[in-house]
């Protein structure tokens, strides 16, 4: 186990659509073959890994809901849902590799998952199993990136690592609709909320400001990205 990690405990948040692969829905298998095999890169390094998976590869609340007629509410609660699906196709991964993992669902879904339970996650953590964080916060009209602040907060993670699909890392606008977008190597909490960049959620953003909990926005695409960031590698945009 090495001690001179720059980060002991970090969360990382992972968007729903990572998981989509080549595909244009649903859950495909070399994505997430890949998550779980840099994730274990970072626990064979000695470090403590929770993971708060989305769920837009299956179900969108906002987007979804409004097109079935539904209520944003109950369209966020189906969300919820889809993440607790993600996370047990990453956690039977995990376990394909060799590395144990729990799943905690803010939703009680005692069949397939541990109820979330703060001081067991971080037994689980402590014990060197990879905590998948699922169903959000259990409560509707908060995003899984809001979940993700949460959680770090709650574990005390010492950083939040957010893995973006093929951007690596904030640009003052979208890459890849304007090609004159400059990447930003440091920026502040306070800049992500007042320039309204779509890295995050506001309120993640100020939740994890509140916590004094670093993020670091990196490509995912790229090889060893978690490991280079827990040696102290500057890759991405740190926001602090």
């Amino acid at each position: 186990m090495e001690n001179n990690l720059k980060y002991k405990r970090v969360l990382i948040k992972i968007s729903g659509e990572a998981l989509l692969g080549e595909q244009q829905f649903g859950i495909d298998q070399k994505p997430v073959q890949k998550i779980a095999n840099e994730i274990k890169k970072a626990v064979d390094l000695g470090a403590q890994v929770a993971v708060v998976v989305g769920g837009g590869n299956i179900f969108r609340g906002m987007k979804n809901s409004a097109k079935l007629g539904m209520d944003q509410a109950s369209g966020d609660y189906v969300g919820m849902l889809a993440t607790v699906m993600n996370a047990i196709a990453l956690q039977s991964a995990f376990n394909q590799i060799g590395v144990s993992c729990r799943v905690q669902s803010a939703l009680a879904i005692n069949q397939v998952a541990e109820p979330y339970i703060r001081h067991r996650a971080i037994r689980h953590l402590e014990k060197g199993r990879v905590v998948i964080f699922a169903a959000g916060t259990g409560n509707p009209f908060f995003t899984t990136d809001t979940a993700a602040a949460l959680r770090a907060s709650e574990i005390n993670a010492e950083a939040m690592l957010m893995a973006k699909n093929g951007v690596d890392g904030v640009y003052t606008d979208d890459p890849k609709l304007n090609p004159n977008a400059k990447k930003l190597d440091k920026i502040s909490y306070d800049d992500i909320i007042k320039n309204g960049l779509k890295v995050m959620d506001t309120s993640a953003c100020a939740l994890c400001k509140q916590n004094n909990i670093p993020i670091l926005v990196f490509d995912f695409d790229a090889d060893d990205g978690i490991v280079r960031i827990l040696h102290s590698e500057e890759i991405g945009t740190y926001i602090s």
